[in-house]
């Protein structure tokens, strides 16, 4: 069984944004098809895509529509079976890095110098010791085949 395919909506053509961020579903949807997946996950995944395909919604409530179920998609397959769009884990990390590495790092920096203004340059450590995180669960993603043909851009 295959994921349903997304409709082709030709009233997206004057909104830029609203018509990439249709397209990345488009695109996501096949990335997921080249992956062998349970049956049952691919029904869940095609009822996502028929509440997109069966929407009258245009303009931004399409968008907030299409980023939720693309979304609840990601989260399914990370959930369930551990896969992951590219670059997953480096987005997820540097995010982390920062708050929980960076702001430490810079606290301790700038208290030990007696200038708490000196906390931002623990940020930029935190979201560099993130990324490198981040970037080797990856790599280690892509080696078990567990990362889809695709970056997500939200």
């Amino acid at each position: 069984m295959n994921i349903t395919e997304l409709n082709n909506r030709t009233d997206l053509s004057g909104d830029n944004k609203l018509q990439r961020i249709y397209e990345q579903l488009g695109m996501l949807i096949k990335a997921i098809n080249n992956k062998a997946l349970p049956v049952d996950t691919e029904r869940s995944i095609s009822q996502h895509v028929a509440v997109v395909n069966a929407s009258a919604f245009d303009g931004a409530a399409l968008a907030k529509l299409v980023k939720q179920q693309q979304t609840a998609i990601l989260k399914q397959l990370e959930k369930e079976h551990k896969i992951v769009a590219k670059n997953h884990y480096r987005n997820m990390w540097m995010l982390l890095g920062f708050t929980v590495f960076g702001l430490p790092i810079g606290s301790a920096f700038g208290l030990s110098i007696g200038n708490i203004g000196l906390i931002g340059v623990g940020l930029p450590i935190g979201m560099a010791i993130g990324a490198a995180v981040g970037s080797s669960m990856d790599k280690k993603a892509f080696k078990e085949g567990r990362q889809l043909d695709i970056e997500i851009k939200l």
